[in-house]
């Protein structure tokens, strides 16, 4: 459990002008268990974040009516539409008339964590910038590889060896482009990939709009 205290409001208030980010989101109140659920995954992905109800995003405080609601949709969510379940941190901060609840989620060891979708189906979200972003397969199995407490023994090939010489003449590459590099199937490069960033030797970026690599 963290130990910072938020029960002042001038606390509250310093955070609040931080502004959204990678371990920080507003909600002026929570509607969907789908929508909460996928934020705290993302979350417990990456090294943990906080919410805080009753914020708008320009970062109003317009504290929240009810409390208890608010914690029973947010533990519902972790516990019910996240997989494994997530066990949110809650706290009050009383800002005049207004109470605003700032819930912690910490970085898990048990991960990756899913979130139950729309569609019915589980998906790993991980957090880029101030959105909870969908994880490409290879984030997934660095993510699932990434607590096994066994080191990675790499066998460096002329693949792994082409891929490095790559990134010293360029800045980045893509899952794509290192397939059609080498004429290999997307499954090869995705395992090659994912050992090269858990020995650290190359870093992957994820973005809304696409995946790259580029040399650690």
């Amino acid at each position: 459990m963290s130990n910072q205290n938020y029960h002042n409001k001038a606390n509250l208030k310093r955070l609040i002008l931080e502004g959204e980010g990678v371990s920080l989101d507003f909600k002026k109140t929570i509607t969907s268990c789908e929508k909460i659920a996928k934020t705290m995954v993302s979350f417990a992905n990456n090294k943990g974040g906080k919410l805080l109800i009753g914020i708008l995003d320009d970062g109003t405080i317009k504290g929240v009516k009810s409390e208890d609601e608010e914690r029973y949709m947010i533990t519902r969510a972790a516990h019910f539409f996240a997989r494994p379940a997530l066990e949110p941190i809650f706290e009050e901060v009383y800002v005049d008339d207004k109470v605003v609840l700032v819930v912690e989620i910490e970085p898990s060891i048990t991960k990756p964590h899913y979130a139950l979708a729309d569609d019915g189906k589980w998906w790993v979200y991980i957090r880029i910038k101030d959105k909870s972003v969908l994880a490409s397969k290879i984030v997934v199995d660095v993510l699932k590889r990434s607590e096994d407490s066994q080191g990675v023994l790499i066998e460096y090939s002329s693949k792994e060896k082409a891929l490095l010489e790559y990134l010293d003449l360029n800045d980045r590459i893509t899952v794509k482009e290192y397939c059609v590099l080498l004429n290999m199937s997307r499954r090869r490069a995705q395992r090659i990939l994912v050992n090269l960033v858990l020995s650290g030797v190359i870093r992957v970026h994820t973005t809304e709009k696409e995946e790259f690599y580029t040399a650690a």
